[in-house]
């Protein structure tokens, strides 16, 4: 897991440690703007399989909102449109506010944002002044806590589903507020079951020897850390690494990690319906073999 500096886009950060780690194969599991740091799961060789589990999953962030500043982009890197006075909005005022806007809301994405209209992001037509019609979409907010305050910005601990976009969340808190709000800083912490608890720098990559670069990788299943595991003995194993479906006693699941008998023998994932385990991700025994011998 990355810990993505300031600045960079996912995607150089991405192309940054692979060239460090000397993958052929590697993805990113959910684009953070330049502005943006935080944890940014990273995948690599098989691991690639998995990554549309951490993409869909929930995501939480520590967002810094400015009080009081309307920009043209919703953060910090836009013009300034609007100054106000917050000097006198309360804790409890952005309270308020924030639980407004919790549970299922709809969110309008901003024109600074990766969001592709006819093959071009929108930021390409915003740059240009060009205003795109967009649709709404539906996102849940989970919660929104406030962590500090300080003159002028307040940070928020949201959690929240895929695709939020929390500009936006911030603009809205800040004209619920009447003074209007801009996103000063966001981090995110968390992504489904993973956190930035071990997460590394591209720095601290650059300064390890190769062989403590290698120890960094982690076997696939760290992506479905929040998923229950079911363990199949070797026969069993072999016809569901075939793309077998197995009867199991076992309660129903969206999503289970599936291991061999031996304690690192990841398989893949499954999904289980009725007693019925099914495959959806599965490793290659060459792709298994490489984890047990890791």
């Amino acid at each position: 897991m990355l810990d993505k500096p300031l600045g960079l886009s996912s995607n150089n950060t991405l192309q940054k440690a692979k060239w460090l780690l000397r993958a052929e194969k590697a993805g990113h599991t959910g684009t953070l703007d330049p502005l943006a740091t935080g944890l940014l799961p990273l995948c690599f060789g098989a691991a690639t399989k998995f990554s549309q589990i951490s993409l869909d999953a929930d995501k939480r962030y520590l967002a810094t909102l400015a009080l009081g500043i309307r920009t043209t982009t919703g953060d910090a890197e836009g013009q300034v449109l609007e100054r106000h006075d917050a000097d006198h909005i309360t804790r409890e005022q952005i309270d308020a506010a924030s639980q407004a806007f919790t549970g299922e809301i709809d969110q309008m994405p901003p024109m600074y944002s990766a969001l592709k209209h006819e093959g071009k992001a929108l930021y390409e037509y915003a740059r240009q002044g060009i205003e795109i019609e967009r649709k709404s979409r539906r996102v849940t907010i989970h919660a929104i806590d406030i962590v500090a305050m300080h003159a002028g910005t307040v940070t928020l601990d949201v959690r929240c589903t895929k695709g939020t976009y929390i500009r936006t969340l911030a603009e809205d808190i800040g004209a619920a507020l009447g003074v209007g709000a801009s996103l000063a800083a966001l981090r995110r912490t968390g992504s489904g079951g993973l956190t930035l608890d071990g997460a590394v720098t591209l720095a601290q990559i650059e300064a390890m020897p190769d062989e403590a670069r290698a120890a960094l990788l982690t076997s696939p299943d760290r992506l479905l850390a929040d998923a229950p595991e079911l363990r199949l003995d070797m026969q069993e194993a072999v016809r569901f690494l075939s793309g077998l479906r197995r009867r199991v006693d076992a309660p129903d699941a969206e999503r289970v990690r599936v291991y061999g008998p031996e304690a690192r023998a990841f398989l893949g994932s499954a999904h289980i319906i009725s007693g019925e385990l099914i495959a959806d991700r599965l490793l290659t025994p060459p792709e298994v073999q490489a984890l047990l011998s890791a």
